[in-house]
This record gives structure tokens, sequence and C-alpha cells, in this order.
């Protein structure tokens, strides 16, 4: 591989995104850190707070002395969101704390199992619990106005004797956990850890929030800049922007989308390459559960129609679930809770 390859490499390339009981989990990003610019582009500390407002919302990022969350911190939450997605489509009921193997993530997030790779991970989570965020935005049906951190804890359960660490239990915000359990989630590419640049993960965020399924998506790059938090001049903006572009036309590395440049009108133009969900309207296929699910599926949920939450649950599925009968079980409980008897 080309010195010049824009994608970083394959490090862990025998595994699948997850180890363990999690190996069939994709990789989930919450919608609402894909459409706002809350992570830092800068490979060095940033110290610089944002406020951004658009169509009615307003969000202010303050950073701790460690300055703000990188766009590759963001790492750490994608995988804390997959693997708790991955446990509800089981039908496991979701735990704001969760604990993990800290070479479990390194290797799912294509990332170095060195000493290094440790010590830049307890330094992306100290980022994570020092950015505070103020917001009107809404996860989970419910508005947010108080100050709090992307993760509120972190600590390590069990370190080596050489000093890296081997379990870590984090606690997700509440800002966080809401948007987990309402499913306000979209599925990214595992390509997405192979991308070298910040602003190329940003960029690929962008696509996939507003682009999805559709042929086409375009921005100017003054919005552009805007939504990626971008704190060079519109000019370098542009330039880096169109490096990109010009990378990707001759590469094709960019997952999902093609990056291009419209320097006629100065928007940027993300292209599909067909690659997100299968076609448009395609599900999920689920094999026919076992029947006797059904008896237990109507207890959990009296007075419905269980086919017809069953047809539900299919359409919102976005994975095959380990054990379709349990998740299925999960789903109808969740649907009482929420709206009891008919």
């Amino acid at each position: 591989m080309s010195a010049d390859y824009p994608l970083l490499p394959d490090r862990h390339p025998q595994g699948d995104f997850f180890v363990c009981d999690i190996l069939d989990a994709a990789p989930k990003g919450d919608v609402g850190s894909m459409e706002h610019p809350i992570f830092s582009l800068s490979t060095k500390p940033d110290i610089r707070p944002r406020r951004y407002e658009h169509n009615g919302m307003t969000i202010e990022i303050k950073p701790s002395v460690d300055g703000l969350a990188t766009v590759h911190d963001r790492d750490v939450l994608i995988y804390c969101i997959s693997a708790l997605i991955k446990g509800m489509n089981d039908g496991k009921e979701p735990q704001q704390v969760i604990r993990f193997q800290a070479a479990d993530l390194l290797k799912a997030t294509n990332r170095m199992t060195t000493g290094r790779g440790y010590t830049l991970l307890k330094a992306a989570m100290e980022r994570l619990a020092g950015t505070r965020i103020s917001t009107n935005i809404t996860t989970g049906g419910q508005e947010i106005f108080e100050t709090f951190g992307l993760i509120e804890r972190a600590r390590i359960v069990r370190e080596t004797r050489e000093g890296r660490m081997q379990e870590v239990e984090v606690k997700l915000s509440d800002w966080v956990f809401n948007a987990i359990r309402a499913q306000e989630v979209l599925t990214l590419s595992r390509e997405y850890f192979r991308l070298r640049k910040p602003l190329e993960r940003r960029i690929y965020e962008l696509a996939r929030k507003h682009c999805g399924r559709q042929k086409e998506w375009r921005c100017s790059i003054v919005v552009l800049q805007k939504k990626c938090g971008s704190g060079s001049s519109l000019r370098e903006f542009r330039r880096l922007v169109a490096a990109i572009a010009k990378e990707d036309s001759e590469y094709d590395h960019m997952p999902d989308y093609r990056i291009r440049l419209d320097e006629d009108r100065d928007q940027l133009v993300a292209i599909s390459r067909g690659s997100v969900g299968g076609d448009v309207g395609a599900t999920v296929s689920i094999p026919p559960l076992d029947p006797e699910v059904y008896d237990m599926a109507r207890s959990a949920v009296p007075g419905w129609d269980v086919r017809m939450i069953e047809a539900e649950w299919r359409e919102w599925a976005t994975d095959v679930p380990r054990n379709p009968e349990m998740a299925f079980l999960g789903f109808c409980r969740k649907w009482f809770e929420r709206r009891g008897r008919p």
C-alpha cells in the first residue's frame, strides 16, 4: 500500500468489529452529535469554547484544561452505543454504566494495542468527561437544559502490572443514554475508523446524517464549516475540503459516499455509493420466529395484536439479532411499557 494512501491500515484484519459476545455488532453513532459540531477537529489541545446555533437549536461546548473532546475521542462513544444497541436488539435492557475490556475497544476501533494506544484511550476518556455541553436539543423526547459531559465518569477496574488498562467502566451521560434508548442512532461504516483526517470523519458523519440513502446531498462550504465547527479561515477550510474531494476522486476511499467539490456553486457534494442499508425501503431479513414465542408475546402485551407488533419490530430492526425470539420479546415489553393496554 502506498504511503500516500489516505486510509489507515487495517490493524486487526482477522477480527470483526467486536469480539467475544458482540461479534456481529455494527458501529452506531448518536444522531445528536452527528448533526451538531460537538467534537473538535484539532489534533492539538483545543481550549476554544464554542457556541453553535442552527434552526432554533443552541449548543454551547466548553472544554476542560485537557481541551475539547476530539472526533477521534468519539470512538469511545461509538463503541459503547454499538454494544448497547446490540444488546437491545437481543432483548436486553440497556444500562447507563457499561463495562468492557480496553483491548476490545482498541481492536474494534482500529486503534493501536501498544502502550501508546492505552495512553491515548485514557486521555480520550478524560476529555470526554471534561467537555461540558449546554443545549436545548432533545434526545429521546426529553429536553436537556443543564450542563453535562458526554460521559459522566470513567474508571479503570483492573490494570496490568505494566500499567495498561484491562477492564474499563464508563457511565454515559443522560443525553447520550436517552438517545440510545430512543434508538436515535445511525449505523456507520466500519471503514470510518480507518479515516485518517478528523475533517474526513466529520464530513462522513454529516453525509451519513443528511444524505442517508438519498442519491445526493449538497451543502454550501459556508454552512459546512459551521456544521464542522472548524476554526480555520473560510479560504483554508475550502482548501482542506477540496483536498479531501481530490483524494476521494483518486483513491475512492471515503465510505458509503463519493465526496466532490462543486466549485461553481461552492458546495460540497456527497453522492451515495448505494452501500447504506441496501435499496431504499429495504428491511433486515430476520428469520421466522419459533411459534411458541407468540404465546409469551401475548402475555407481555395483553390486548395487542402480536403479529402487528412483530411487523413493526421487523421494520424497526437494523441488525439481525443473535436470538430473534428474545429480541422480539424485549421489543414487546418496551411496547407495553410505553403504551399500556389498547
